[in-house]
This record gives C-alpha cells, sequence and structure tokens, in this order.
C-alpha cells in the first residue's frame, strides 16, 4: 500500500479532518486524523495493517502491542498479518502498563504499533513498559507519521504514510489567538 492509497482512505473516510484541534501530545494542530473513521471498516483495516506488518515480516515478532484505545485495532491486524498475539497497554495512574492478565516473558520479540504518530510520546511509553518486563523491542510502526521526522527510536521505524501538518504549543497557538477553540475529538480528553 502506497502512501498515496493510505491517505486516500483517510480522506473517502472522513478521517482526515481540518480544523483546530488539540492532540494527545497537547499540542495545537489544523489537522486531525481520526483513525477510527478508517478502522470501522474490516477491509480497510485488514489491508493497513497487513501493509504496515510487511515491514517487520521477517524480525520473527511474537507480540504486537499499541496504546489503548487507538492503536488497539492496528495492533490486531498487524498481529494477525505476522501470526502473532496482540495486546494494549492503559495508562494506570498515570503510567502505561499491562494489565488485563496480558504478560509478556523476558527477551519476548515485541512490535510497538499506533495508529497516529505526532510526538512518538505513546509508542515511547509503550516500549518502556515493554522493556520493563525485560521483552525486546524489535522495531515500532504507525499507520500515520505527521512527525515530520521528529520522532526517533533506537530500533528500525515504519510507516504507511506520512502528513505534514503544522502543530503550535497550546500558548503559541494562532488559531487560538483568532478565538477560535481547539476540539479533542480523540481517545484522550
Amino acid at each position: 500500500m502506497t502512501d498515496r492509497e493510505t491517505l486516500d482512505l483517510y480522506e473517502t473516510t472522513g478521517a482526515l479532518l481540518r480544523g483546530h484541534f488539540r492532540l494527545t501530545s497537547g499540542l495545537h494542530s489544523d489537522v486531525y486524523l481520526q483513525s477510527a473513521l478508517v478502522l470501522q471498516h474490516p477491509v480497510h483495516a485488514e489491508s493497513l495493517g497487513e501493509a504496515l506488518a510487511a515491514a517487520f515480516r521477517d524480525d520473527r515478532v511474537q507480540t504486537v502491542l499499541a496504546p489503548a484505545i487507538g492503536g488497539i485495532l492496528v495492533s490486531h491486524e498487524v498481529a494477525r498479518s505476522l501470526g502473532a498475539r496482540a495486546l494494549f497497554t492503559e495508562r494506570e495512574d498515570g503510567v502505561m502498563r499491562l494489565r488485563r492478565g496480558f504478560a509478556l516473558a523476558p527477551g519476548e520479540r515485541c512490535l510497538v504499533v499506533e495508529d497516529v504518530m505526532t510526538t512518538g510520546g505513546s509508542i515511547r511509553e509503550v516500549v518502556g513498559c515493554v522493556e520493563a518486563l525485560g521483552a525486546v523491542v524489535v522495531g515500532v510502526g504507525s499507520l500515520i507519521d505527521r512527525s515530520g521526522g521528529g520522532a526517533l527510536f533506537p530500533v528500525r521505524r515504519a510507516t504507511l504514510a506520512e502528513v505534514k501538518a503544522t502543530t503550535w504549543k497550546p500558548e503559541e497557538c494562532p488559531l487560538c489567538r483568532a478565538g477560535s477553540q481547539a476540539v479533542k475529538p480523540g481517545s484522550r480528553a
């Protein structure tokens, strides 16, 4: 799946939004990617998962993990394509953890995925959780990278498409200065 095909799916499903948004990172932007609108269609979720999994096919991935909630379907579809387990992490007392009886074995080969990466913060939190449990992160991936190349990791990284979108710190946001109110359409308020 090409960069253009990925973005076409986002556009045709209404998942590429324009306006004034507060991102999970706390930054403001005039572009928001609501991946749930793409992933609600199993055929699209499967295609995107297979495409992202292809970059890690030779890495002997045993488990694919993602931060809840946005990455859950991505993790599931990538894991299905790789023949691996799919887990997700959740924040508990402000810390990303495995819950619900999920566990990792020491040395288990893990891939961390996300739907949209802006700063890479959520992915770093999941990587930290995996490493704290003694498992090994072999790579990170996202459907969309809107970091502008700024999200760096010490492991291989893959993405299906890049979206160039301006972000601002809230106190520097020109949309706020113009009187517009930022909205948060994502999963974390």
